[in-house]
């Protein structure tokens, strides 16, 4: 009779062991180096960061609040509102350079993109006074990203009870902010820290 017993939190492991040949056939379908695996071709000529990117007259339509560097130029990114967020205030942060995996940006474009990524989690706190942030990438399809031809980084504000019963039974998430009044917030708080970091 075995000792060992569950976990008393957190989700219980179902172990598969047959998964993993399953895993190994899959892995020999396609190249062992996500590098080359061919990712399928967006709907339209480019995703909506670069069309943003590419269209620094329409940041108050777009709700970008941060743009560094402008089309044409090396380096550069933006920080905006997430269209469909997950929770109120929910940001994205991208480089104006598309590229589907992080490795393919060069060391001083990550420094860059981290960076920005920096700056949205110290907006985010200072606009909205949550009680804890999560940020996240989802590289590739099979992580979940919704633009996988754009890297982009999620930063999204979180409260205590910010997620109840109507996402569980209604598959609802409520979000009381609308985003033209949640942008203009973002933007009165990045205009104090450009003050004080004496930023143009």
């Amino acid at each position: 009779m075995s000792t060992q017993r569950e976990p008393e939190i957190g989700v219980r492991q179902l172990h598969a062991p047959w998964r993993d040949s399953y895993m190994q056939m899959l892995s020999t379908q396609r190249p062992s180096d996500p590098a080359k695996q061919v990712a399928p071709k967006p709907k339209s000529t480019s995703c909506f960061l670069q069309q943003y990117w590419l269209s620094p007259n329409d940041d108050v339509a777009n709700h970008v609040i941060v743009r560094t560097g402008l089309p044409g130029q090396p380096t550069g990114g933006m920080i905006m509102l997430n269209a469909y967020p997950y929770a109120n205030g929910h940001l994205l942060v991208a480089l104006g350079a598309g590229r589907g995996r992080l490795l393919e940006y060069d060391a001083a474009q990550r420094a860059e993109f981290w960076s920005l990524v920096d700056l949205a989690v110290d907006l985010c706190e200072r606009t909205l006074q949550c009680q804890g942030v999560n940020v996240g990438i989802n590289q590739g399809m099979a992580a979940g990203a919704g633009v996988p031809e754009h890297l982009h980084a999620h930063v999204v504000p979180r409260w205590h009870g910010d997620t109840n019963f109507i996402t569980t039974v209604g598959q609802v998430r409520i979000i009381p902010g609308a985003l033209d009044k949640m942008a203009e917030r973002y933007r009165a708080i990045w205009d104090e820290v450009r003050k004080e970091a004496n930023v143009s």
